[in-house]
């Protein structure tokens, strides 16, 4: 596997599983009404996970950052010693009027003052390095974590609006808060040291001096971190119409709805609903922007003030003789740094704390786990020609429509090896809803679905999907070369040009693609440089072509032909089953002269077979499917 896919491993290693379940985002750590003791722990608890998981994508760079600020935890109380030495140095030259000893002292502890500076800045720069690579590697690679978690979950997921939530801020997230937490973790360690050594050098004057200088900065903190919480909430509140507001510029930035923008003259109404949005997010951010930094600078004004008191302390000190002036530098030094340190020490902590929030977005969507997998002891489905199908009384209703009855209610039917059976019905009969339950992209409720006579939860599921074929109605259009645009049917042969120029002859794509300037390697879409755009035809015979290269032993045509006039597609569906023979097929299509084609016809009707036979059959009946039909030949006479 992938080195993404290993580094996923590891995170379900140290991190429970947990299930979607439609919720609203934020129901984890951090939810609630205000900031309590308890919920600081908690949101903190997460701090080791984001270490570990940027320790397994970037070790080195993570130990070469954490020491590098470790070191510059040292160089304020250097740099304020040597400072100390030099002015003390200066004034015994001055009493000694040409001391050689003296001076050159003098010299080197110049010397030393711009060495420590130069280190100063020779170690910032390699932490901006270091840290920018370790940005650079953690944001691609949590970005491949997201995109590899929502390639492995359910469908259902993707069809619930709390769950774009929750993906979208995930990956909103991905890009700076991991490496976020890191640098202020080890910037933490780095003002700690600090601290700690400007402690040591105020309690030899005046232990009072420390503690008014740790004390001081407190207020400010606690400002922050309520201030921190408000603003991660609004994120939360804000999510579902910040994803709306992505679809407007979707709307306007996008070819797919390009001509019905213009047509329509939609462009300024989008852009209003847009701009309606905009505005509400300012306005919202404001009230919290404002007083946040408003209360910053009154409770900083807090700080000066003590800190001036203690300047005035030493320098009382100083004048009185109890120090020298280099002292009094040193001091006063000492003093400031602690003051800014510890106030450094406590927004650090605020700012992790509001960042951890928000990561937890990130693991709460990687905590996600799909439900439908392959069973421990899986099997392979085993080689032959055609698959047979049975559905065994299988109810089915999509997650959050209970109200709306089952979409599928006590469903039976069987399709034999090698033989093609048409679905007819109305639109949400549950036609599209077998398909989806046969390639198990959900689970029926209740009932079974055997396969080659054995409950299809036996087989090993990407074998399973590996034997099917689907071309749905809203089949997909990759802005891929016309090759690729097929080739991806059979990915272990995405490349194989004999085999796509074979499915692309069995389609028709093959007299598109002949007539586009660079053959199959031209690309397909706007989107990228010297694409070529389809009629919605010509794409449609590609998404067909798309289906024969997978050569598989059930092939399923969701309706993928809506697009061509009534000739094509009686051509498409006969070539269809000439090319299916010995193999399984279902088709759906709601024209009749199509469907005709099939050995066999299932009427669905409200979720139930309502009939089942030939289309001679299911005429001579005078039942619903010759209404239907004599429906539509009306409309063609």
């Amino acid at each position: 596997m992938r080195r993404w896919g290993a580094l996923a491993g590891v995170w379900r290693r140290w991190r429970p599983a947990r299930k979607f379940e439609g919720g609203a985002p934020g129901a984890g750590a951090g939810a609630g009404d205000g900031l309590t003791p308890e919920k600081v722990v908690a949101v903190f608890a997460g701090l080791p996970r984001v270490l570990r998981l940027v320790w397994h994508i970037e070790p080195v760079l993570t130990v070469v950052l954490a020491l590098l600020y470790v070191v510059q935890g040292f160089l304020p109380a250097i740099t304020a010693w040597i400072g100390k030495l030099l002015i003390d140095g200066v004034l015994l030259a001055i009493r000694e009027a040409g001391g050689h000893g003296t001076t050159t002292l003098v010299v080197w502890l110049v010397v030393a003052q711009f060495g420590a500076q130069g280190a100063s800045s020779l170690l910032q720069t390699w932490t901006n390095i270091a840290q920018q690579l370790l940005q650079e590697r953690t944001a691609n690679d949590v970005q491949l974590m997201v995109m590899e978690k929502a390639n492995t979950l359910d469908l259902a997921f993707f069809e619930n609006p709390k769950f774009y939530d929750t993906l979208q801020e995930a990956q909103r997230e991905a890009a700076t808060r991991p490496i976020g937490m890191i640098s202020q973790t080890f910037g933490l360690g780095r003002t700690l040291v600090t601290l700690l050594s400007m402690i040591v050098v105020l309690t030899h004057l005046a232990w009072w001096i420390a503690l008014v200088a740790l004390l001081a900065p407190i207020p400010a903190f606690v400002a922050n971190v309520r201030y921190g919480w408000w603003g991660y909430q609004m994120m939360r509140r804000q999510s579902p119409r910040r994803r709306e507001m992505t679809y407007y510029n979707t709307l306007l930035t996008t070819d797919t709805y390009n001509k019905e923008v213009k047509l329509f003259t939609l462009g300024d109404f989008f852009i209003r609903m847009y701009r309606t949005l905009a505005d509400q997010f300012y306005l919202e951010a404001r009230a919290i922007v404002v007083p946040r930094y408003l209360a910053s600078f009154v409770w900083g004004l807090g700080s000066l003030l003590a800190n001036g008191a203690v300047y005035l302390y030493v320098a009382l000190q100083a004048v009185a003789g109890r120090i020298t002036l280099g002292d009094l530098t040193f001091y006063t030094q000492a003093a400031l740094s602690l003051g800014t340190s510890f106030q450094g020490l406590l927004t650090g902590v605020s700012s992790m704390y509001e960042n951890t929030l928000f990561i937890n977005t990130l693991f709460e969507f990687l905590d996600y786990q799909p439900t439908i997998v392959s069973q421990p002891g899986a099997v392979a489905l085993e080689p032959g020609a055609g698959l047979s199908i049975e559905f065994r009384h299988v109810r089915f209703t999509y997650p959050g429509r209970d109200a709306d009855g089952p979409t599928l209610d006590d469903v039976s039917f069987r399709i034999e090896a090698g033989e093609a059976v048409a679905l007819v019905g109305r639109n949400g009969a549950g036609k599209t809803t077998i398909v989806k339950l046969l390639t198990r992209l959900y689970e029926p409720d209740s009932g079974a679905i055997l396969v080659n006579g054995r409950d299809i939860k036996d087989y090993d599921l990407e074998s399973l999907r590996g034997h099917i074929g689907v071309i749905f109605q809203d089949y997909a259009t990759y802005h891929l070369s016309a090759s690729r645009n097929i080739g991806v049917g059979r990915i272990d042969a995405v490349d194989d040009l004999d085999d796509i120029r074979a499915a692309a002859a069995k389609s028709g794509a093959d007299q598109v693609i002949e007539r586009l300037p660079g053959g199959y390697a031209t690309m397909l879409g706007k989107w990228f440089d010297q694409g070529q755009q389809l009629s919605g035809g010509e794409w449609q015979k590609i998404a067909l072509a798309r289906a024969f290269v997978r050569d598989a032993r059930l092939l399923i045509l969701d309706e993928p032909t809506s697009s061509l006039d009534p000739q094509a597609e009686y051509d498409v569906f006969a070539r269809f089953r000439d090319l299916t023979v010995g193999k399984s097929a279902i088709f759906i299509s709601h024209r009749f002269s199509t469907v005709r084609l099939a050995n066999r016809i299932i009427v669905l009707e409200h979720g139930r077979v309502l009939e089942e036979g030939t289309h001679e059959r299911l005429l001579a009946l005078e039942g619903r499917y010759a209404e239907l039909f004599e429906l539509q030949a009306a409309a063609y006479r």
